[in-house]
């Protein structure tokens, strides 16, 4: 299965020397850093995703792709316990578990409030707050 790996320039740089020819072969393909519209559309078509970042394993989820995060702590529990995204640790020797992990069948659900409609959420709950502003500041009627 070939990886692709969007290199940031700082890696870039440590990976100087190293043979590109042979990590190609063993089916690595290097490319440089994407743009966010052009790395979700990369995420959207994985059979899953590696990565270390919190925002990528929300990614990942919202777009039912599996995800395995190579750290030993998230901020994200909510895509563990819903199956979306599973914490290896930080040994980079759990990366040959990806195999097995996806050959398992995974509840992968939706996330609750991952809709999209967060906004007009937010909406509702400011005009309801000002609406209560504006009752309590409102000169008492005449009777």
């Amino acid at each position: 299965m070939p990886v692709v790996f969007p290199v940031h320039p700082r890696t870039q740089a440590r990976l100087t020397g190293l043979d590109a020819g042979r990590l190609h072969e063993l089916g690595l393909r290097l490319c440089p850093p994407l743009g966010y519209l052009e790395f979700l559309a990369l995420e959207a078509k994985a059979t899953f995703v590696l990565t270390d970042s919190g925002g990528i394993q929300e990614e990942t989820s919202a777009l039912g792709v599996r995800c395995f995060t190579l750290r030993d702590t998230t901020e994200r529990p909510v895509t563990v316990e819903l199956g979306t995204n599973s914490v290896l640790g930080v040994d980079p020797d759990q990366i040959r578990t990806i195999t097995r992990l996806l050959e398992t069948e995974r509840a992968t659900r939706e996330i609750p409030l991952w809709d999209g409609k967060a906004g007009e959420r937010a909406a509702k709950v400011i005009a309801e707050f000002l609406e209560l502003t504006q009752q309590s500041s409102a000169p008492p009627k005449a009777r």
